[in-house]
């Protein structure tokens, strides 16, 4: 691996700020299992980046199962998979291996190391203050431009939905086109909403409070 893997520290964003939605995600430099990751080498693609408490977790293991066994659906969407914990590289192999032994799926997505906690304070994964230095289930949807679309925040002893990552993902995706927005519970292929009215004009002709794009109900 070239030497002690080692963290950028010199971020785009004052630390501490956060990551926030429609602002440019904080650029980093950090090792991982596979090698070194910019995050400014993905512009041009979505990219999901998630943080995980600890390797070696039990809930933390189900989630690296499972986005695993979705790979091929990220992959579809041209969306990649960036994990990150404060575990070293090394540790970050030898569970990548335990899970392959034992689920019989191997994660291949990169799993960056973030030791001095860096990423994790510009991205608001650890409050100011807090009294552990374990990042939250954190997740940052960034799109082709570079850009924080989405982000949630999940506690250590929940895990997260899979699907419904993979949902929003493509959620995003289809509402960039301008066809619509999507309502509760969308699913791929259904019918989108139209945007709310802004006008008395967008207004006309619209006896619902809900109404779907091309007026299918």
């Amino acid at each position: 691996m070239g030497g002690m893997p080692r963290v950028i520290d010199d971020l785009n964003i004052a630390e501490g700020t956060g990551a926030r939605i429609d602002e440019a995600a904080p650029l980093f430099e950090a090792q991982s299992t596979a090698g070194l990751v910019r995050l400014a080498d993905y512009r041009g693609q979505w990219v999901m980046l998630f943080a995980h408490p600890a390797d070696f977790t039990p809930v933390c293991t189900s989630e690296f199962v499972a986005l695993a066994r979705a790979q091929a659906s990220f992959d579809r969407l041209g969306c990649a998979l960036i994990g990150l914990s404060i575990d070293s590289v090394y540790a970050h192999l030898a569970w990548v291996e335990r899970i392959e032994a034992d689920f019989g799926v191997r994660p291949t997505f990169p799993l960056i190391e973030d030791p001095s906690l860096a990423i994790a304070r510009a991205y608001g994964m650890i409050h100011p203050g807090a009294s552990s230095t374990t990042v939250v289930r954190s997740v940052f949807v960034i799109d082709p431009a570079g850009i924080v679309r989405a982000s949630s925040t999940y506690p250590m002893s929940v895990g997260r939905s899979v699907s419904e990552l993979l949902r929003l993902v493509e959620a995003l995706q289809v509402t960039d086109g301008g066809g619509g927005v999507a309502p509760e519970g969308w699913e791929s292929g259904e019918p989108l909403l139209d945007p709310a009215p802004r006008t008395s004009d967008d207004l006309s002709g619209l006896n619902n409070s809900l109404w779907y794009a091309g007026g299918t109900k």
